[in-house]
């Protein structure tokens, strides 16, 4: 191997493709519950709260790990945060899946979260050392459209397969394709392509001279700006009431309030997901095209609320208009892809990282708050029927918890509009002209 040669392509994405397969379990786990919901509640003799609570779980960790993240993969470097992750990950799902009690199978998202919190960083870090700057945009488009097949196989395919063989053994052969994937990233990810003999990508898109700051320091000086806040806040009424919806509240809902089996019901949700696949590379290439954030990020939010609206509080839409709606929300729910630039740009670049922690942190407290608060309001509202033994909650029911998700989207709408539009420039230059 000549060490003055940049590594192959097709090295570089066998190595970042391995961080992108625990990237996708981690949004299969993410969902898993919506197509299990009856399942859960007659396992554990619980109600809708204590499973939202069991669901978000795994958002509780997650949203814990972000900045820790940061520091270990500077610390221990992606090749062994990303093992460490997947093992986790894997134990947790294990525990999940032979858990006797609510409080172990809690126990085991808990793990799960935690573990696969770990995977964007690695990705990112992965990413700078394995690929010229021109392809980051690309593998960022890539990682989302992963982290959607994932959430995907949670869907009608995880449905069939716990129809066919129990919630439990299906939970236990994920628990042993994670364990597999720890140890594939074990033996053939390394941290930077000096380690097999090749020239590094490592440094190319750094700014040189940029004094080292302390992460409490960065975040405090990222949250002096006003925008840091608005778009820390506005993410969560983009990507909570998605989530709550297709990762757990949507299949139950769409099941008894629609003539839609589960794995029908499972099939919508999945469609959801994949318009915000979709939607999200869209709206961050138009952003950059016409040079400002704010305008696309004002139409997203506006028509995902709209949508929502009608979705969530409009009962026995036709079939075919509830599916058309569904998928136009989650593809204008893609438009929260421009919070990430749009937040890198409103603080020093020097403190990306410290960023891009913080507005995913936002996007992953809509769905940690949603779905258990959601489970609370159906609860409360339950009118004691039941059906194969498990609660069924009625369309009053569901009205009143689904109207916290459509005021969280309301108010990422009208916080959206006190953002300042930095017109696609780095801070720095920004700050400059004015």
């Amino acid at each position: 191997m000549n060490p003055a040669a940049y590594p192959p392509l097709r090295l570089a994405w066998t190595i970042w493709g391995l961080g992108a397969a625990l990237y996708l379990i981690g949004f299969f786990q993410r969902v898993a519950p919506a197509v299990m919901t009856g399942e859960l509640m007659s396992e554990f003799d619980i109600g809708a709260a204590a499973l939202g609570n069991l669901s978000a779980l795994y958002f509780y960790s997650y949203v814990a790990m972000q900045i820790p993240t940061g520091l270990l993969a500077d610390r221990w470097g992606p090749r062994r945060l990303l093992t460490a992750g997947a093992a986790v990950a894997a134990a947790g799902t294990l525990l999940f899946a032979t858990a006797s009690t609510l409080a172990l199978a809690g126990a085991g998202r808990l793990l799960i979260g935690a573990a696969v919190a770990v995977a964007f960083v690695a990705m990112l870090k992965l990413a700078a050392h394995w690929f010229a700057p021109r392809y980051f945009a690309l593998t960022g488009g890539v990682a989302l459209f992963a982290g959607i097949v994932g959430a995907v196989l949670a869907g009608v395919p995880l449905r069939l397969l716990v129809d066919a063989f129990g919630w439990r053994p299906v939970s236990l052969a994920a628990a042993a394709a994670t364990a597999a994937v720890a140890a594939a990233i074990w033996i053939v990810v390394r941290d930077d392509p000096l380690d097999k003999g090749y020239r590094s990508h490592a440094g190319e898109s750094e700014e040189p001279g940029v004094p080292a700051e302390g992460v409490l320091a960065g975040l405090r000086r990222v949250l002096r700006e006003r925008n840091s806040w608005l778009l820390f806040a506005v993410p969560g009424g983009i990507v909570g009431p998605l989530l709550a919806f297709a990762g757990l509240w949507g299949v139950p809902y769409l099941s008894t309030h629609y003539p839609l089996s589960a794995a029908d019901a499972a099939a919508l949700c999945s469609a959801l997901l994949v318009a915000w696949a979709v939607g999200g590379p869209v709206f961050g290439a138009a952003s950059d095209r016409i040079g400002r954030r704010k305008p696309l990020y004002v139409l997203g939010v506006a028509v995902a609320a709209a949508g929502w609206a009608v979705v969530l509080m409009v009962p026995g839409l036709p079939l075919w208009l509830l599916g058309s709606l569904l998928v136009l929300v989650g593809f204008f729910s893609g438009c929260m892809i421009i919070g990430f630039a749009f937040a890198r740009e409103s603080a020093p670049s020097r403190l990306a990282g410290t960023v891009a922690g913080l507005i995913n942190m936002g996007v992953m407290m809509g769905p940690m708050l949603l779905q258990p608060a959601v489970g609370w309001v159906l609860d409360q509202y339950w009118g004691g029927a039941l059906g194969d033994g498990v609660r069924s909650y009625g369309l009053a029911a569901y009205r009143a918890g689904f109207a916290l998700m459509l005021a969280w989207a309301v108010l990422a709408f009208v916080l959206i509009l006190f953002t300042r539009e930095t017109h696609c420039r780095a801070w720095a230059r920004d700050q400059a002209d004015d």
